[in-house]
């Protein structure tokens, strides 16, 4: 199960680590090296290959937009606010994600107050559970807490006006979830979205 954590912890960090952080820079090496197409058996690699040609980096402003919500946001990186009627950060949906984590031994540890329902938290959450080759948690993470937005999430993350990368960033996560999703035959729960 290592290999198939590695893109989900890639992923997540890419969603949530600020593009100045040391962490972010040494993975975005990985677009110019080429080694990118290889951390995946791809359902799509010339689609891979094309999305990566010349992946321009992400700037701190672009993240900000994005990610730490700076004006309105376009595409709210937060299960909640798509999975509750108020579009909250921490309503029901949230405290649900919570409580999964704490029963798995998860618990975020981070200096951001944050709502452990942020999309790059939540591939993270996933990359440590296939680690610890605990696959039934993983495939109720993913049916139960993150695919049922996630695809709308990836959707307007594709439509954003800011940044290409993280568009580009946001189709890359979307061919490997739908790859996921059809090899361990997931049914994701279909609740309404609200956003």
């Amino acid at each position: 199960m290592q290999n198939l954590a590695l893109m989900p912890r890639f992923l997540g960090a890419l969603f949530y680590y600020s593009p100045a952080t040391r962490t972010v820079r040494d993975l975005l090496a990985a677009f110019s090296s080429g080694d990118w197409e290889t951390f995946y058996d791809w359902p799509e690699p010339q689609e891979i290959r094309a999305l990566c040609a010349d992946m321009q980096e992400p700037d701190d402003y672009a993240f900000s937009v994005l990610f730490e919500g700076q004006g309105k946001m376009e595409a709210p990186p937060w299960g909640s606010v798509y999975l509750d009627k108020d579009n909250l950060l921490m309503g029901n949906s949230a405290v649900s994600y919570r409580r999964f984590l704490q029963q798995h031994g998860l618990a975020l540890a981070s200096d951001i107050n944050e709502p452990e329902d942020q999309f790059g938290l939540m591939l993270l959450a996933l990359a440590a559970l296939l680690e610890a080759e605990n696959t039934a948690a993983a495939h109720i993470l993913l049916e139960q807490h993150l695919l049922p937005w996630g695809y709308r999430y990836l959707d307007l993350l594709k439509a954003n006006r800011v940044s290409a990368f993280y568009a580009r960033l946001a189709r890359l996560t979307e061919i490997f979830l739908r790859d996921m999703q059809e090899k361990a035959r997931l049914k994701p729960s279909e609740p309404r979205l609200w956003f």
